[in-house]
């Protein structure tokens, strides 16, 4: 039987075993309890980026950690907005906080790169600063064997594949929540969780080019979605998944130099 990616299910000395290769890497999914519509469960975002995770973990010979399954607040112009029920949010310190603890826990034990996957639009950039400053902690710069990735997994979609999942048109990434993109992926990953009988079909969310604090609810559509889920299906997924994780797997076996790239655990 293949050994679990998961780091959650590995005892403590086989992980240790690992670690003293010195060329362990480590992937820590990101996600968000928000809503996603009526459809979707509302820990879509920590459901893919663990799967994105754990697809390629099987492939460079990697470790999964457990998620951060708490997002930073939603957006009115890329979550529907903060106030939707269902949405539980951190702050940004708090996020900032835990990527610090998580890259310095990692790499103090030995692990020599981390990668995070993120899958909640508004995380990036609380991530970004909470690496930076655990490398700072570590005294970690320039030219260290020891590294830390960031990178959200809509990035490596290619043009080629969104003309696929969208042959009238890409409507944009601003307004791809709750739509085809993450329907399509959670109907070839965990369709039992997929209420496709309560999508509703509706015209895309038209927002203002910038923000307003506090939110004006009424400018989210109702359904809390921002684009129609309408054509969505379990095919335009596998498509999404498989070519993202074979573009993921290529970027972070070069750049890593994971010589076990393609070859399952």
């Amino acid at each position: 039987m293949d050994r679990s990616v998961f780091l959650e299910d590995l005892d403590a000395f086989t992980y240790r075993q690992a670690l003293a290769s010195r060329d362990a890497v480590v992937l820590i999914p990101v996600g968000s309890l928000e809503q996603h519509g009526p459809h979707l469960p509302l820990g879509t975002d920590t459901i893919l980026s663990t799967e994105f995770a754990a697809a390629v973990a099987q492939r460079l010979g990697a470790f999964v950690a457990q998620p951060i399954s708490y997002g930073y607040k939603s957006q009115q112009k890329s979550g529907g907005g903060n106030h939707l029920s269902g949405t539980t949010s951190l702050d940004g310190a708090s996020l900032i906080a835990m990527a610090r603890n998580l890259v310095k826990s990692f790499l103090s034990q030995g692990v020599r790169h981390v990668v995070f996957i993120n899958g909640h639009f508004e995380n990036y950039q609380f991530l970004y600063e909470g690496i930076d400053l655990a490398l700072e902690d570590m005294r970690i710069g320039p030219g260290a064997e020891e590294s830390v990735l960031l990178l959200s997994y809509w990035d490596f979609v290619t043009q080629e594949t969104l003309a696929q999942v969208y042959p009238d048109g890409f409507p944009g990434w601003e307004i791809e929540h709750g739509g085809v993109l993450e329907t399509s992926l959670m109907l070839h990953l965990d369709p039992s969780r997929v209420a496709m009988d309560r999508l509703v079909d509706g015209p895309a969310a038209i927002l203002p080019r910038f923000d307003r604090l506090p939110v004006m609810p009424e400018r989210t559509p109702a359904t809390g979605c921002l684009s129609s889920a309408a054509g969505s299906s379990a095919s335009k997924g596998a498509l999404l998944h498989g070519q993202v994780v074979d573009d993921l797997v290529a970027d972070l076996a070069a750049e890593l130099a994971c010589e076990r790239a393609g070859v399952p655990a």
